[in-house]
């Protein structure tokens, strides 16, 4: 999508400071972030929201987790634990309109979020 700032940042024509990619995925570190580490894995293919997933997307999902294992492991917050986050829509509070998975750690993640 033209438009779209995650589609612009998986292209490399917004700057990033990326920490993982693949053929599918890109994951960088959030400008605003809500704890030690959070990132953000983000498919390049353009995905509205986790609704809009259709089951051939089923490859695509096992490869965030596999993003995710690999990404906790190397920034040191597999064993002390981790919160994956999937803002959906307005109310889920999506702020940008392409899938994303929030990865944050290095803190204690209280409940309920808020």
């Amino acid at each position: 999508m033209a438009d779209c700032i995650f589609c612009k940042i998986a292209a490399k024509e917004i700057p990033s400071q990326l920490v993982y990619e693949d053929e599918e995925l890109v994951a960088f570190k959030d400008i605003n972030p809500q704890a030690p580490v959070h990132v953000l894995i983000v498919p390049k293919k353009h995905i509205p929201h986790l609704l809009a997933l259709d089951p051939a997307d089923a490859d695509l999902l096992k490869r965030v987790h596999a993003a995710i294992s690999k990404l906790t492991r190397e920034l040191g917050i597999a064993d002390s634990g981790f919160r994956v986050v999937v803002n959906t829509l307005k109310d889920g509070g999506q702020t940008v309109p392409h899938l994303h998975f929030h990865v944050l750690g290095g803190r204690f993640m209280n409940w309920p979020p808020g």
